[in-house]
């Protein structure tokens, strides 16, 4: 089959195995997968991921190995990307996201979607609806991280909220958190990067134009360091912060603010794919106006290309 895999670089295989399937694995056949940030951070060396990338997707599953999951033949699906012991406190207790011996789809341990075959445990898939085509599909896992960051704030007393980077995941937070209720402002870097917002509605500016000290709470999902520090520039003192980016740098950071402003940091990842996929269905969110382009598997390393371009937002793949 064919495969994007990384191991010193990223190639485009043309002949990997097909992967074996155990009891409780699905082996799915991809339909459309989509690049994100945290792909292009791979390949610049974030985490040392070796193996095939890939861990947006929605596909169709062509195999099972248990009887009890005949079900789930020929379903369209996604799946969530984290892939627990099942036997430690955190698994039994909050889910497989903080196990310390997790693999992550095509992230850490465990091969990814940009393949025409794949394997996911079937505890990890979800049925798409019929109302949800595969382009919004696509967009299941970066909806749900989105939700997450709704999810940890809505037990904390905040109204105002400036999301910073108008890119693939910053305008999925923006749009959740404007449909949750709360007064959003994207933050880009210029004003081409601002015209998708303001068509979705949302209130823009730009962020060399923001006075220090002004908001109660930021979320940076620029993917840069220089959105990092402008986020703790703009920020109150006793804001809070949520850093959604994942990137590798050796640039030094100056996190004095943290302290002398009593600034509240909050990490936030994976997020709850059921909910995703009812936004998804309600179509509340014009998606797929994130999509800046579509390759095949065998045009891999162009697609990667395209996808790190400044201002490129969704790139696709399928087989």
């Amino acid at each position: 089959m064919q495969a994007l895999r990384l191991n010193n670089g990223l190639s485009y295989c043309p002949d990997i195995a097909k992967p074996n399937v155990s009891a409780d694995q699905a082996l799915i056949r991809l339909s459309l997968a989509g690049i994100c940030a945290t792909d292009l951070e791979l390949v610049k060396g974030y985490a040392g991921f070796t193996g095939i990338l890939g861990h947006e997707f929605v596909g169709v599953v062509e195999a099972v190995d248990n009887p009890e999951h005949q079900q789930w033949l020929n379903r369209r699906v996604v799946g969530s990307i984290n892939i627990g012991c099942n036997h430690c406190d955190a698994c039994l207790k909050e889910g497989a996201e903080h196990c310390q011996n997790r693999k992550v789809l095509g992230i850490r341990g465990k091969d990814g979607v940009f393949a025409e075959y794949f394997s996911l445990p079937v505890a990890n898939l979800y049925s798409v609806p019929d109302e949800v085509s595969d382009e919004a599909a696509v967009f299941t896992e970066p909806l749900a991280a989105a939700i997450r960051v709704v999810k940890q704030l809505e037990s904390i007393a905040i109204k105002v909220i400036a999301v910073i980077g108008p890119g693939r995941l910053g305008l999925l937070i923006a749009q959740v958190l404007a449909l949750a209720g709360y007064e959003v402002t994207v933050l880009g870097r210029s004003e081409s990067s601002l015209a998708l917002p303001r068509h979705w509605q949302l209130k823009t500016a730009l962020i060399q134009d923001i006075a220090d000290n002004c908001f109660e709470c930021v979320v940076d999902a620029s993917g840069q360091v220089s959105g990092f520090r402008q986020a703790l520039r703009i920020l109150r003192p006793r804001g809070i912060l949520m850093l959604k980016s994942t990137f590798s740098t050796l640039e030094p950071v100056d996190l004095s603010k943290v302290v002398v402003a009593e600034l509240t940091i909050l990490g936030s990842r994976c997020g709850p794919f059921a909910d995703a996929l009812t936004l998804l269905k309600q179509q509340l969110i014009p998606i797929e106006s994130l999509i800046d382009g579509r390759y095949h598997l065998n045009q891999g390393l162009a697609a990667f290309d395209h996808a790190d371009q400044p201002g490129v937002r969704k790139i696709l793949l399928h087989p």
